[in-house]
C-alpha cells in the first residue's frame, strides 16, 4: 500500500491540485479496504470491485487508493447519494460495505481544535484520525449478480430499432426483439428533429462566409 500522502496527492492531482476533505475520505476508505481484505492495493489486476454510492470528489479518493475506476470496469455507481462503498473479493464474494463513522464530523473539530472553520477542521482531522473513529464496516450481501453487471469482454449485439451497438450483454428482449435499454425502457434522452450538429455547423459557416463577403 503506498503511504497516504503519496495517495492524497494522487487524488489532489485529479482537481487541480485541490485537496478536499472527501477525497481524503475517498483515500481512507481505499486504505482501509486493503486492511479488510488483506490486499495489497491499489491493485494491478481487477480482483476488487466497488461499489460507489456516490459521485464525486470521494470516488477519486477511492480510485487513487484501491485502483477501482470506472473505466476499468472495476467500479460501478449506485447513485444513492451517500458517502458509501461497497468492496467484493471477485475471488472469494466477500462484500464489506464502508461509511464514515457517525461521529466522525463531531471528533474532527478535536482533532483539529486550531482549524478556521469545519471544513480545514474535517480535511486535517480526516488524515489523522484512527479508523475505528472514522469509518465503520459491515458485511454484506449483494441482491445484484456482479457477473451479470461485469458481463463477457467481447459481447456485443445491434439494436434492432435504432441499429446501434450494444455491449456487456445490457440488451433486452421485448417481443420477439432485441433492443437497446434507450428503445426498450424509454431514454433519458430526446433526439431533436429541428436541428443537428451537423447543420448547425453548416449554417454557421454559411454566415461566416457571408459576414467576411
Amino acid at each position: 500500500m503506498q503511504n497516504l500522502r503519496t495517495l492524497l496527492d494522487a487524488s489532489a492531482e485529479r482537481h487541480h491540485q485541490h485537496l478536499c476533505p472527501r477525497q481524503v475520505l475517498g483515500v481512507r476508505i481505499g486504505m482501509y479496504a486493503a486492511e479488510l481484505f488483506g490486499l495489497d492495493l491499489p491493485q494491478t489486476d481487477k480482483r476488487l470491485f466497488a461499489f460507489v454510492e456516490t459521485d464525486g470528489c470521494m470516488v477519486d479518493g477511492i480510485a487513487v487508493a484501491t485502483g477501482c475506476a470506472l473505466g476499468r470496469r472495476t467500479m460501478y455507481l449506485m447513485d444513492y447519494g451517500k458517502s458509501a462503498v461497497t468492496f467484493v473479493d471477485t475471488q472469494t464474494a466477500r462484500a464489506i460495505r464502508v461509511t464514515p463513522a457517525r461521529q466522525s464530523r463531531v471528533l474532527a473539530a478535536r482533532y483539529a481544535p486550531d482549524a478556521p472553520d469545519r471544513w480545514h477542521a474535517q480535511l486535517a482531522a480526516y488524515q489523522v484520525m484512527p479508523n475505528d473513529e472514522l469509518l465503520a464496516a459491515q458485511p454484506v450481501t449483494l441482491n445484484v449478480s456482479l457477473t451479470a453487471l461485469i458481463s463477457q469482454h467481447g459481447h456485443r449485439v445491434v439494436c434492432e430499432r435504432c441499429g446501434e451497438d450494444i455491449i456487456n450483454e445490457r440488451e433486452v428482449q421485448t417481443d420477439g426483439e432485441i433492443l437497446c435499454r434507450a428503445c426498450a425502457l424509454g431514454a433519458y434522452y430526446t433526439v431533436s428533429t429541428s436541428h443537428s450538429p451537423a447543420a448547425d455547423a453548416t449554417a454557421h459557416g454559411e454566415r461566416l462566409l457571408t459576414t467576411e463577403h
